[in-house]
């Protein structure tokens, strides 16, 4: 029987993609992990896998639609099953009952366009439970039609008098910052998708959950030795990097603070009992995009270090497979390539924490004995979720993600 291909999640809470390119077609033998389709998000493309092996009896939709996280997609079926003709999905309910392999009906993409305005499911619920009016939001989708990050980067217009209000067209209005400057001095540049969808997630973050910060100054010369120890002899390929010993650490430490490796969903709180760190990595064209060690705390550090290099190196070609970006129960961002002395991050929701990693550098520190010596020192700052976890908490986590970087040989076991 037939066995249905689904549209994966594709990480940072995106719904949906837009379909680049079919890589297989109705016919062909498809082995489970094999790339079948091109999906583009706002970030980068993700490159689809099979999840079944067998033979390809159908493919639900045409280039350039809009494909919705978990709908069905396709078939796999039998060498041996005759394939079914490929079609886009608001057509699959004009398919003869008899016809392999039998698929629901699916509704065209805005149905009969409610409200008479062109709106992704996901925007219409987030619109609703937000008291938005879809009519004021200006869609930057396909056909101007509104998606999730257009509804949760809104800025209603400023208020004004009922009767003006009735007498004229409600206007969209940019932000309050007075006119657009124009004239030779300036660069007009139109906002990109991915600018606008981290502009939309980072105003959500920042206004509706509560940040408390916790930085420690760390001694990092321990780390950096034994980083030195494990990639002797090593060549490129195969060397740790400082950020996959901290990652590491991180989820080490995760394991004595299950708060911080949470999820917030208002009245309910998710503990994870896997630890999956997302990696913070910026993109050639600006922007970034998280990638996600699975079970850090448990994976050798050889192999954690590979996984983290072939995923960060997808991501900046745009090639990221769903597996990478899927499923991060706790983020770390490092800036320490930049010499950055000191930061602190935005919590990526729903999750509870974030860990912000800034340069290891060589300061003066003062001994026990009252000598000085030279050291190496990193600051780290964890920004926390009030709503879940509290600054004692916070300020415990960090010290003992101190504790295993300035005791480093624990990460080896």
């Amino acid at each position: 029987m037939a066995q249905p291909i689904i549209m994966p999640d594709l990480g940072s809470g995106m719904a949906e993609g837009t379909l680049l390119n079919w890589i297989r077609k109705v016919g062909d033998s498809i082995r489970e992990g094999e790339t079948i389709a091109e999906i583009e998000t706002d970030k980068s493309t993700v490159e689809v896998p099979a999840t079944v092996s067998g033979t390809i009896t159908q493919l639900i939709g045409e280039m350039g639609s809009l494909l919705k996280v978990g709908s069905v997609i396709g078939y796999v079926g039998s060498a041996g099953e005759a394939a079914a003709p490929a079609q886009p999905a608001a057509a699959a309910s004009a398919q003869p009952a008899a016809a392999a392999p039998a698929q629901p009906a699916a509704a065209p993409e805005d149905g009969d366009l409610p409200g008479g305005v062109r709106a992704s499911p996901l925007a219409r619920k987030i619109a609703e439970e937000r008291g938005i009016d879809l009519r004021q939001v200006q869609g930057t989708g396909p056909g101007g039609r509104i998606t999730r990050a257009d509804v949760e980067g809104y800025m209603p217009p400023a208020a004004q008098p009922a009767a003006a209000a009735a007498a004229a067209p409600v206007a969209i209005a940019p932000p309050s910052f007075g006119p657009i400057p124009s004239g030779p001095d300036v660069e007009i540049i139109e906002t990109s998708r991915i600018r606008s969808r981290i502009a939309a997630r980072m105003v959500d973050a920042k206004q509706n959950t509560p940040h408390f910060y916790v930085t420690m100054d760390v001694d990092v010369g321990p780390l950096l030795a034994l980083r030195r120890q494990i990639n002797d002899g090593l060549d490129d390929a195969r060397k740790v990097s400082v950020n996959d010993l901290i990652v590491k650490a991180a989820a080490l430490a995760l394991r004595q603070f299950p708060n911080l490796n949470s999820h917030y969903y208002g009245e309910k709180i998710v503990r994870h009992k896997r630890i999956h760190v997302g990696i913070a990595v910026a993109l050639p064209n600006g922007g970034l995009i998280n990638v996600v060690a699975k079970d850090a705390d448990r994976t050798s550090i050889g192999t954690l270090a590979q996984n983290n290099r072939e995923m960060i190196a997808r991501a900046r070609e745009g090639k990221v497979r769903p597996d990478d970006v899927q499923g991060s129960t706790f983020t770390v961002s490092n800036l320490g390539a930049y010499e950055v002395e000191e930061f602190q991050a935005i919590i990526n929701p729903p999750e509870a924490a974030i860990l912000a990693v800034a340069a290891a550098r060589k300061v003066p520190v003062v001994q026990p004995d009252g000598t000085i010596s030279a050291g190496q020192r990193m600051k780290l700052t964890a920004s926390v979720d009030h709503r879940v976890s509290d600054g004692a908490e916070g300020a415990q986590f960090m010290q003992a993600l101190r504790r295993i970087i300035e005791s480093p040989l624990q990460i080896l076991l």
